[in-house]
């Protein structure tokens, strides 16, 4: 995507080797990149959320296994070094299983065969081929949801298709393009008129902070709106469409996304809404079936609840806005069952939100 004009990825290599990212911490105020050294580095960065989002933080995580192997020509105990690294890096955040796959595809890339320059190149390589493949599934993602939206709009005669998010999973949550947003943007690069109800998404504000941005930086209609919104626009006919990422889906279709996802799809059930969660394949759980029972939760700091981050002047602050003693809970995700998802929307195309027609488009997964 570009900012300011200029085309940008989440993460990417420059000439020199070296990684660089968006420090997503300080949009939208500010546009800051950053270098990534090491694996630790790497290993905060996804943690403190420097990086976030399913596919980025997969490709985070491949490319933190090649700096670990950079690093341990230092070290000289090659696979001790990456293997710790791995451990760290799968540890930073529990609930997306993008990250583990990235990190298990690289460590089976390395081979005592090749010599560690030898393995460092293939590690590099195939960081970049998970950036690129995240990438281009995304954009095939947009093309296949962008056709939902067409749909909707020759149903409404030419009046804007209104469409819900939550959270981020815009291309800040993914090396470019997006899961969620890509069909808006496939649909609004084709002219046809949309509007996106923006949810805040507490506590971290991911949908404030990040997904207005995009969208305002692209130039789509939107309005942002708290989180507790969407079911009375439901309830009025002003969403005609619920569309969201995911971090975890299983293979029987339950699927892991922020928190308060789950309430949204009980409202859209509830007022016939269709709602859809875009995904890459990367981030199917083929190994699960029951996602309240299965995925992992994160739990985060409760002080995410009770402070909120702002600009205030030129810097940065965290203001207070609860009482300091009183002690918060912050799940980061929960889990919608597959019953209330109308349908996947993958690289491979759209399907229902079972075990049986998500094979029929991954029949390898048999």
């Amino acid at each position: 995507m570009r900012v300011q004009g200029q085309p940008y990825r989440t993460i990417w290599m420059e000439p020199d080797d070296s990684v660089w990212i968006i420090d997503q911490r300080f949009l939208p105020h500010r546009f800051v990149t950053q270098e990534v050294r090491t694996a630790d580095e790497m290993a905060v960065a996804i943690r403190e959320m420097h990086v976030r989002g399913a596919g980025l933080i997969g490709a985070a995580a491949a490319f933190g296994m090649y700096l670990a192997a950079r690093e341990s020509a230092a070290t000289g105990d090659y696979f001790e070094t990456i293997r710790k690294a791995a451990g760290k890096l799968i540890a930073a955040r529990p609930t997306a299983v993008n990250l583990e796959w990235a990190v298990t595809r690289q460590l089976a890339m390395i081979s005592d065969t090749r010599s560690s320059a030898e393995n460092l190149q293939v590690l590099k390589q195939t960081a970049q081929a998970i950036a690129d493949e995240d990438a281009a599934f995304c954009h095939s993602i947009g093309l296949h949801g962008s056709t939902l939206i067409r749909d909707i709009a020759q149903k409404k005669n030419g009046a804007p298709v209104n469409i819900l998010t939550h959270c981020n999973a815009g291309w800040l949550a993914f090396v470019d393009y997006g899961s969620a947003t890509a069909p808006i943007y496939e649909a609004f690069d084709n002219g046809i008129p949309l509007h996106v109800w923006v949810d805040e998404t507490r506590p971290r504000n991911q949908g404030a902070s990040l997904t207005a941005w995009e969208l305002l930086n692209h130039g789509v209609p939107h309005t942002l709106i708290a989180d507790n919104t969407g079911g009375h626009l439901m309830q009025h006919g002003r969403v005609d469409l619920v569309i969201t990422g995911a971090d975890r889906v299983t293979r029987a279709g339950d699927a892991a996304n922020k928190i308060g996802t789950y309430l949204k799809a009980l409202a859209a059930q509830a007022n016939n809404v269709p709602l859809y969660v875009a995904l890459p394949s990367s981030t199917f759980d083929w190994n699960i079936r029951d996602g309240i029972r299965d995925i992992p939760i994160e739990e985060r700091s409760g002080n995410e609840v009770k402070y909120i981050t702002g600009l205030h002047g030129n810097e940065l602050v965290e203001v207070l806005v609860a009482p300091e003693k009183s002690p918060a809970l912050n799940y980061g995700f929960d889990v919608t069952p597959a019953a209330l998802i109308t349908g996947l929307i993958t690289e491979r195309g759209i399907c229902a939100a079972a075990e049986a027609d998500i094979l029929r488009l991954f029949p390898e997964k048999r």
